[in-house]
């Protein structure tokens, strides 16, 4: 992958032991392959909107049906958790609009809806339709069992669009 082949030129060419500090994005580190990143990405500081660390009784449930779906070998990365969270948001808009709505009600009641995710609270901006979630700070460490994940130490809350 890029983030990889970034990762392995920024290590081979020394950057680190001479100060140059990373900070990327989340993609650089995505949950669904980091454990092939390994050590390349040890103590990469990233923001992003999910990890799956991410302590929380939604997130945990998440994983244990990716992983009972798709076995312990795979994890959900921000893809998924974005399919998840639009399927969410479809049900939970036409609860809201309520049975036969049309499409007019249906958009309608999209505005302001708010979701557990497993990525944390989210909702839909009522007037620009945008997400608004937290997005966190993580530090990529291995733990003990070998697998390497994003341990988030910092957060920004009710993150909206700046252009929206």
């Amino acid at each position: 992958t890029m983030p990889m082949a970034l990762l392995r030129a920024w290590r081979e060419r020394g950057m680190a032991e001479a100060g140059v500090r990373l900070i990327a994005t989340g993609e650089a580190t995505d949950d669904s392959y980091l454990d092939a990143t390994g050590a390349l990405a040890a103590g990469l500081v990233t923001s992003h909107h999910y990890s799956y660390a991410h302590d929380s009784a939604a997130n945990r449930k998440f994983v244990q049906g990716f992983e009972t779906a798709y076995g312990s070998r795979f994890r959900p990365g921000y893809f998924a958790v974005a399919a998840h969270d639009a399927l969410a948001a479809i049900d939970a808009a036409f609860v809201r609009a309520g049975a036969g709505a049309g499409g007019e009600r249906l958009i309608e009641a999209f505005k302001g809806l708010k979701i557990d995710s497993p990525r944390g609270p989210i909702e839909i901006d009522a007037t620009t339709r945008d997400i608004v979630q937290t997005v966190y700070i993580r530090r990529t460490e291995q733990q003990r069992d070998g697998r390497w994940v994003n341990v988030e130490f910092d957060r920004f809350e009710r993150v909206r669009d700046p252009n929206g």
